[in-house]
């Protein structure tokens, strides 16, 4: 019983998490469609500085059931955040021929993403 419940709770908070990431991707692709997988980025970025800030939260200053822990990290932020997307438009952007994007892309994506979850676990250990 627990684990179709943690289940129904995970399978929820991903299919928040993924119309989120499709709203929010398609916003952002209408602002900005410069080449560059933006979109993707952005996403990808907040979603690590949220599971940073929030495992924090969760784990060190809050009382949270382990069903919404689930559900927000596993759930919403697993589906939110696309690492199958960004290997994608780094294979089309090499396809394409743009090295020097695809290159880039991939560089910024690691290093502002590891960035982004410190960020989010450094603000929120001084709440």
């Amino acid at each position: 019983m627990k684990l179709m419940q943690n289940m129904l709770v995970i399978a929820l908070g991903g299919a928040l998490g993924a119309l989120s990431r499709y709203s929010l991707g398609i916003w952002i692709s209408n602002k900005w469609n410069q080449g560059f997988p933006l979109h993707t980025f952005l996403i990808n970025v907040s979603g690590a500085f949220l599971l940073g800030f929030l495992n924090v939260l969760f784990i060190e200053r809050l009382t949270i059931s382990p069903l919404w822990r689930l559900g927000i990290g596993i759930g919403f932020l697993g589906a939110f955040t696309t690492f199958s997307t960004f290997s994608n438009e780094v294979i089309s952007l090499l396809e394409g021929g743009s090295f020097f994007t695809a290159g880039l892309y991939t560089l910024l994506s690691v290093v502002v993403g590891f960035t982004g979850a410190a960020l989010g676990v450094g603000l929120a250990r001084i709440l």
